[in-house]
C-alpha cells in the first residue's frame, strides 16, 4: 500500500513516523551539564538546543540526503500534538520552509495504517499546525529547566549526607511529584486511620428450604447499647411481616468508546500490564496495522465510522466468529455518545489476528481492544431487580435480588456481567418467623493502596501528564525506588518517597499539589489553539517556579530535618575499604545505590561504576593521586572487570575522557560533573601498567574504542573493549597472558605473551611460552574467539585505527594471512 502510494504521488516525499522516533530532544548547552560548576537556578533561564536524539543513526542527515530534488514534503507522523512538534523537527532537517512556494509542505492526517485510511488521509492533506508543535516546546522547556534544577540541586545534597539513600538520582519533575503525591496522600490516610468499632443486626429467615439473610435500613450504628438495645425489640417480636415487594426494569449501558487512559486501567487491573507496558504493546499492534492509534482522548465515533466494515473484519476469528456473526445477523447498535476530543476515534481493531502471530501479551491486549469494540456496539445489559421490605419490632429490612433478562454486550465482556441473585417467593402481607437476630460487631477499615488503575483516574481528573505521558511518570516513580508496585498492581511508597512529599509539604505544598501543574496545562492548552503566545507562557510559569526553587533552597533543612529521622549519615554507612590518596585513611565503601566511597576525614564523596561488585584490586595504587586501586567487576557471565582509581573516576586528570560507566546516569539530569568515569582502561598515563597505555593491545572491530586485556579474567582470558560491549576471547587454559612492550610491525597492535599449559600447548616440543600479536600471528589468529554480545555478527571489511592503537589488518609472523583479512573477520 505505501508503495501504491509513492506510485500515485510521485512527486511527493512521505516520511512516516514510528511511535519510538524521535528526531530531536532539547537538552541544556555543554557549558550547563557540569553540576559542579552550574549553579541550578541560573539553568532556569539557560539557552536551551535541540540534540539529535540518536547521532548514530543519522536521521536528520538521512532525512536532508533523502529530501534533495523533492519538490513537496508529506510528513506522516502521529496526529497528536507531539506528532506535530516533529514534523517541524522534520522539516527543519529536509530544509524545507512552510512558506517557500517553489517546495510545498503537507500534514497527512490519520489514525490507523490500513490502505483506505491512508488514501483518505492523500486526498486530504492539510497544513502542519505550528501551534500545536509550539506547545510541546513550551512543556518541554519548562519540564526539563524545572525538574533538572530541583534534581540537581536535591541530589548533590542529600547523597552527600546520607549513606542508605536506595536511590541514584533523588528526582524531581512537575508531573513526577504530584503523581507521587497521590500514592503518598493515600499512604498517610492508612497510616492515621484509626478504626471504630460498629454494630448491626441481621435477623435470619427461612423460605421455601433456603436461609436468608436481610440487610438492615440502619445499616450500622457506632452506638453498641442502642443497637442491643434493637434487637431485644426485634427478638420480642419474632414475626416479620412483608410490607412491600417491588420489581424494577433495569440495564446497564454498553460502554463508549475505548481511549488510552481506559485501556491503560484496564491492561493494569483487568490484564496486570503496567501502563508503560501497557503502551508499548499497543504502539506495537498500531504499528503493525492491527489496531488504530492508541494514543486518543476520544470516546465518540465519528459519524463516517463504518462499523460493519469493522465487524467483518472479525467475522473469521474463531475467538469470537459467533458473536459479531450474531452482530451482523440481527443488527448492531449505535454506540453510547461519548466524548469528541477533537484528536483521533477511538481505539479499535484494523486487522483480524490470532495468538499465535501476536504473542501472549500482545494478544490479550488485542483481545480486550476486539472485545470492547464489540461490546460498544452490543445491546445494553437488561434485568429485573426485585426488592422485598420486611417490618419486624417496628425496625425495617429489606432483600435484594438480580434476574438478567437480556445479556447485551456483557456476553462479550463477561467480567461486566450483572450477579444474578434468587430470592425465593414471597407475598405481600405474609408473615414469617425469624430464624435467628444476630448482632453483628465489625470495624471500619481504612482505604487500601492506590492501585495503577486508580493513580491514572486521579492523574486524568487532575491533569496530570496526557494520555502519552502518564505511564511514563507512573513508570518514572517506580524506577526512583519512590515507589513499588506490589500484588493487584498496588502502588505502595517507599521511605523515600514518603520523605519527599512530606518535606515538600512543609516547605512549599504547591510543589507537589496537582494545582500548579493543572493550570498549567490549561495555559500550553491555549497555546496550542493559538490564544497565547508560548514564550510568555514559557516565562511566566518559570518565574513562579524560580521563586519557589528559591525558598526551598533556603528552607531545605526542614526537609533534611525529616531525612535525619530516615536515613543513616555517611559517617555511619558502610565499611572500611580503601585507603584514600589525600589522609592515607581508610575510605567506607556503601554500596547501596549510587555505589560510592566516603572519606570521613576528608568529607569527600567518590562515585563508582553502578550495578558493578566492587572489591580491593591487590593494594595496589595509583601513580597519580596515591589512591588505592579498586577492581569492579559487571554483573553477567559477560561482564567486564576493570581496575579503577576513585579520584581519577570521579576527576579525570586528563581532558576529553569519558565512557558509560560513568558515575551516574548521564544527561542533564544524571551526570554527576564533567568528565565523570574514567577508569584505569580509559587513562592514557604514559607509565602507569594499568593504563590503557599498558594494556591496550588493537582496535575494536565495532567502535572507536580499544580492546583491552582484562587483567584478572584467568583462565578464561580475554580482552574487552573501552567502549562498547564487544569482546574476544583469547587462549584458553594459559597459566598466563600479558602485554608486552613490543608492536607487530604490521598493524601496530601490542604484542602479547602468553604462557600455555604444559599439557595442552599448542606449540611445538611442548614449549610453552609465545610471543605473538592475535591479529596478525597466524597461531594466535587461530585460538581466539570474538563475540560481540547477542548482536555479534561476522564483517569483511577493514576498519582504521582506534584508540591509542594501530590498524587491525597485516601479514602474520608466521605463514602469510590474506592482506584483506581485518579483526572484524574473526
Amino acid at each position: 500500500m505505501f508503495m501504491s502510494l509513492m506510485e500515485c504521488f510521485a512527486d511527493f516525499m512521505p516520511i512516516l513516523k514510528s511511535p519510538q522516533l524521535l528526531v530531536t530532544f532539547s537538552d541544556f548547552p555543554v557549558t550547563y551539564q557540569d553540576w559542579k560548576v552550574t549553579d541550578p537556578l541560573d539553568l532556569f533561564y539557560a539557552p536551551i538546543i535541540k540534540a539529535e536524539s540518536n547521532p548514530k543513526a543519522h536521521i536528520c542527515r538521512h532525512l536532508n540526503q533523502e529530501a534533495r530534488g523533492c519538490g513537496h514534503l508529506v510528513l506522516w507522523l502521529d496526529c497528536d500534538r507531539e506528532g506535530e512538534n516533529i514534523c517541524f523537527e522534520v522539516i527543519e532537517c529536509t530544509g524545507f520552509h512552510t512558506r517557500d512556494a517553489s517546495r510545498r509542505v503537507y500534514r497527512a492526517r490519520f489514525s490507523s495504517v490500513i490502505g483506505k485510511d491512508l488514501m483518505k488521509a492523500m486526498d486530504n492533506l492539510v497544513e502542519p499546525n505550528r501551534d500545536e508543535a509550539l506547545a510541546v516546546d513550551a512543556r518541554q522547556e519548562i519540564d526539563l529547566k524545572v525538574g533538572v534544577a530541583f534534581t540537581r540541586f536535591q541530589t548533590t545534597y542529600f547523597q552527600g549526607k546520607y549513606g542508605n539513600l536506595d536511590s541514584r538520582v533523588i528526582s524531581y519533575g512537575p508531573c513526577q511529584t504530584p503523581t507521587l503525591g497521590f500514592c503518598v496522600q493515600r499512604y498517610l490516610q492508612i497510616t492515621t486511620f484509626k478504626p471504630e468499632k460498629f454494630w448491626a443486626l441481621r435477623p435470619y429467615i427461612i423460605q421455601d428450604g433456603y436461609e436468608l439473610q436481610l440487610e438492615w435500613e440502619r445499616n450500622k450504628l457506632f452506638d453498641v447499647d442502642v443497637t442491643i438495645m434493637f434487637q431485644k425489640l426485634v427478638m420480642e417480636d419474632g414475626i416479620l411481616e412483608v410490607t412491600e415487594i417491588s420489581e424494577k426494569q433495569e440495564s446497564k449501558s454498553r460502554p463508549s468508546g475505548l481511549n488510552t487512559v481506559n485501556l491503560l486501567k484496564v491492561a493494569s487491573s483487568g490484564l496486570g500490564f503496567g501502563p508503560q507496558m501497557a503502551m508499548q504493546l499497543a504502539e506495537r499492534l498500531y504499528t503493525q496495522g492491527f489496531i488504530s492509534y492508541p494514543r486518543t482522548e476520544s470516546t465518540a465515533y465519528p459519524s463516517s465510522f463504518d462499523f460493519r466494515g469493522t465487524l467483518a473484519l472479525l467475522a473469521n476469528n474463531p475467538a469470537w466468529a459467533n458473536d459479531v456473526q450474531g452482530l451482523l445477523n440481527n443488527g448492531f447498535h449505535k454506540p453510547q455518545s461519548g466524548t469528541d476530543a477533537g484528536d483521533h476515534p477511538p481505539i479499535t481493531p484494523m486487522l483480524s489476528a490470532t495468538e499465535d502471530r501476536l504473542g501472549k501479551d500482545a494478544w490479550r491486549l488485542y483481545q480486550y481492544v476486539c472485545q470492547h469494540f464489540m461490546g460498544t456496539v452490543s445491546p445494553d445489559c437488561k434485568y429485573v431487580r426485585t426488592n422485598v421490605k420486611f417490618s419486624i419490632g417496628g425496625e425495617f429490612f429489606h432483600c435484594t435480588g438480580q434476574h438478567v433478562t437480556v445479556e447485551g454486550f456483557t456476553s462479550v465482556m463477561p467480567w461486566l456481567a450483572v450477579k444474578e441473585k434468587n430470592l425465593p417467593r414471597f407475598i405481600k402481607g405474609e408473615k414469617i418467623e425469624a430464624s435467628k437476630v444476630e448482632l453483628y460487631e465489625g470495624s471500619t477499615a481504612p482505604p487500601d493502596y492506590l492501585t495503577e488503575s486508580e493513580l491514572i483516574s486521579l492523574m486524568e481528573k487532575n491533569g496530570i501528564g496526557t494520555d502519552a505521558s502518564i505511564p511514563v511518570h507512573i513508570n518514572n516513580i517506580c524506577e526512583r525506588n519512590y515507589v513499588q508496585v506490589q500484588a493487584g498492581r498496588k502502588l505502595v511508597p517507599t521511605s523515600l518517597g514518603i520523605t519527599l512529599i512530606r518535606g515538600y509539604q512543609c516547605i512549599d505544598p504547591d510543589l507537589c499539589l496537582p494545582d500548579i501543574r493543572s493550570f498549567i496545562e490549561q495555559q500550553i492548552a491555549l497555546v496550542a489553539k493559538g490564544q497565547m503566545d508560548h514564550i510568555h507562557v514559557v516565562l511566566h510559569v518559570l518565574q513562579q517556579f524560580k521563586q519557589k526553587y528559591a525558598y526551598f533552597v533556603k528552607q531545605v533543612e526542614n526537609m533534611d530535618a525529616l531525612f535525619e529521622a530516615q536515613f543513616s549519615p555517611l559517617a555511619d554507612s558502610g565499611r572500611a575499604l580503601s585507603k584514600c590518596g589525600k589522609c592515607l585513611r581508610y575510605m567506607k565503601y556503601i554500596s547501596m545505590q549510587p555505589s560510592r566511597l566516603y572519606c570521613g576525614t576528608c568529607e569527600e564523596v567518590y562515585y563508582l561504576p553502578q550495578n558493578g561488585t566492587i572489591k580491593l584490586y591487590k593494594e595496589l595504587s595509583c601513580p597519580l593521586d596515591n589512591f588505592e586501586l579498586l577492581l569492579c567487576s559487571m554483573p553477567g557471565p559477560e561482564g567486564k572487570s576493570f581496575p579503577l582509581c576513585p579520584y581519577c573516576y570521579n576527576s579525570p586528570p586528563f581532558e576529553g575522557v569519558d565512557t558509560l560507566f560513568g558515575a551516574a546516569k548521564t544527561g542533564s539530569t544524571g551526570k554527576l560533573g564533567k568528565g565523570a568515569g574514567m577508569p584505569c582502561f580509559l587513562c592514557p598515563h604514559p607509565t602507569c601498567r594499568h593504563s590503557l597505555i599498558s594494556q591496550g593491545v588493537c582496535a575494536c572491530p565495532e567502535c572507536s574504542g580499544t580492546l583491552v586485556l582484562d587483567p584478572v579474567s584467568a583462565p578464561k582470558w580475554r580482552l574487552d573493549c573501552n567502549m562498547c560491549n564487544c569482546l574476544v576471547f583469547l587462549p584458553q587454559g594459559a597459566h598466563r597472558i600479558s602485554t608486552t612492550e613490543e608492536r607487530c610491525p604490521d598493524c601496530d597492535s601490542k604484542l602479547l605473551e602468553v604462557d600455555f599449559n604444559k599439557k595442552t600447548t599448542p606449540l611445538e616440543d611442548g614449549a610453552t611460552l609465545y610471543v605473538g600479536c592475535i591479529i596478525c600471528d597466524e597461531l594466535l589468529h587461530s585460538l581466539v574467539e570474538m563475540k560481540h554480545g547477542k548482536s555479534f555478527s561476522r564483517r569483511t571489511s577493514s576498519r582504521g585505527r582506534g584508540r591509542g592503537t594501530g590498524r587491525g589488518r597485516g601479514r602474520g609472523s608466521g605463514k602469510r594471512i590474506d592482506p584483506k583479512m581485518s579483526f572484524r573477520d574473526f
